[in-house]
């Protein structure tokens, strides 16, 4: 099925959007759920516990949607994209901490009232109770992995050593699971109650362990991936061909990326991003990378034949959110490997492609581009310098205009650092192109 016949038509609903309300419905519906759950059992010993116990049991849901958010669901993965749930799960992680802190803060609070003495004779106090002491571990943790995950610290942090980091959140979850066990009126207060509470925390972690462990184990011993060939495109590129089997059993597409691990080459936590820069063909993958680490400059000495294992494909990058006959494809730099892929994959309507690059020198894999632009009778623009042409920014609403007049019957895919990214949508909202037709995603893990 080629890439134009995927195009959704007009007033259909596209599967972002079935996946976005998929989504905000699981979250109304549960959180109708434990609100009648804390109207019918939710007193406290006082008013202070109580309003506690209302943000304890907020708490407890929004940790069960943080592991949905990042237990890379394939179908939502597909429709939403890894960078957008993870944008989510962060926001939506820094809501927890304060739920969290604010709970715990009520709850001494509210037991120093009722003995009436000091919040923090108070707070040793209740660290003595194994119910509670749970709590502020679980508390503890969650406060450090914010800690770590404001920007100005995880900046300064290789991405290895904070994802290292970050894994403690599944100590804390275990912690406030057991904690919220221990909290026999909020969890045993009825029947319903202790099977929705269950139901729901089965259901978020064996989502979880399916998504993160278990089906990148299954899909690797399934296709047995192998290094094919190492071929560098230039001084610092190089591609990395994987072949395995049954290969066309992975439901790979054009646009997406891996998780890419070589196993005796780098040590288990090295893993990268890359996105597939040719079309999948049920035979063999293709990373295309430019040395930016360790990890990714080593490329070129993995050695063929190697072990190579694989997690994903994943990304919302593709042609599946289709809405138009024509497209453009916008790449800065490296960004190109999954324009070059969708590329490959259009083989029917108008086709524009622009090219953003320092110099022709560091345009990665353009005689493949200029290839496949030409088979398509499609048009490619290669940007070198400061600006485009005349001196007008190509990226720009009035560059973008000029290049593509028709831009707003077109689906627009742009991928590039994030400055240029930010420019290239800041023009489309100018031009008024609209919001389905712009398909953008910002690689990457954390």
């Amino acid at each position: 099925m080629t890439a134009a016949s995927n195009t959704v038509r007009r007033g259909t609903v596209l599967p972002v959007d079935a996946a976005r309300w998929a989504l905000w419905t699981f979250v109304l519906v549960n959180v109708v759920i434990v609100e009648a759950l804390f109207l019918s059992a939710g007193s406290g010993k006082n008013g202070v516990l109580t309003v506690a116990k209302f943000f304890g049991l907020h708490a407890a849901l929004l940790m069960l949607f943080q592991l949905l958010l990042v237990a890379r669901l394939p179908w939502l993965d597909r429709r939403i994209g890894m960078d957008r749930l993870t944008v989510w799960h962060r926001w939506v992680g820094f809501s927890l901490l304060w739920t969290v802190l604010t709970h715990a803060t009520l709850v001494v609070l509210g037991y120093a009232n009722l003995d009436d003495t000091s919040m923090g004779k108070t707070f040793v106090a209740l660290s003595g109770v194994p119910a509670s002491l749970l709590g502020m571990l679980a508390a503890a943790v969650l406060v450090g992995i914010a800690v770590i995950s404001t920007r100005s610290l995880r900046r300064r942090l290789r991405y290895e050593v904070w994802h290292g980091l970050h894994l403690l959140l599944y100590a804390a979850l275990g912690l406030a699971f057991a904690h919220q066990l221990q909290e026999t009126t909020t969890f045993t207060s009825s029947a319903f109650a202790t099977a929705y509470w269950w139901t729901l925390w089965l259901f978020a972690f064996s989502a979880l362990v399916t998504g993160r462990f278990a089906m990148p184990l299954w899909r690797n011993a399934y296709h047995r991936f192998r290094v094919a060939a190492v071929v560098p495109e230039s001084d610092n590129v190089v591609s990395v061909y994987v072949t395995g089997r049954h290969l066309d059993k992975l439901p790979a597409r054009a646009g997406q990326f891996c998780i890419w691990r070589f196993p005796g080459h780098n040590h288990w936590w090295s893993a990268n991003p890359f996105s597939l820069s040719a079309a999948p063909n049920g035979r063999g993958l293709r990373l295309t990378a430019k040395a930016a680490g360790s990890t990714s400059a080593g490329l070129r000495n993995v050695p063929v034949g190697s072990h190579a294992f694989v997690e994903g494909p994943y990304g919302a990058f593709t042609s599946l959110h289709r809405t138009r006959p024509g497209i453009l494809l916008i790449a800065g730099g490296v960004g190109i490997t999954p324009v070059r892929a969708l590329l490959e994959e259009q083989t029917t309507g108008d086709v524009v492609v622009l090219y953003r690059v320092r110099s022709e020198a560091d345009a990665v894999l353009l005689d493949e581009v200029r290839h496949l632009v030409a088979l398509r009778g499609g048009r490619l623009h290669l940007f070198t310098g400061r600006t485009g042409e005349d001196g007008v920014p190509p990226f720009g609403p009035s560059g973008l205009h000029r290049l593509v007049p028709d831009i707003t019957e077109r689906d627009v895919y742009v991928c590039g650092p994030p400055a240029m990214t930010t420019v290239v949508l800041s023009g489309l909202r100018d031009l008024r192109v609209p919001v389905r037709q712009v398909h953008a995603e910002r690689f990457g893990l954390a």
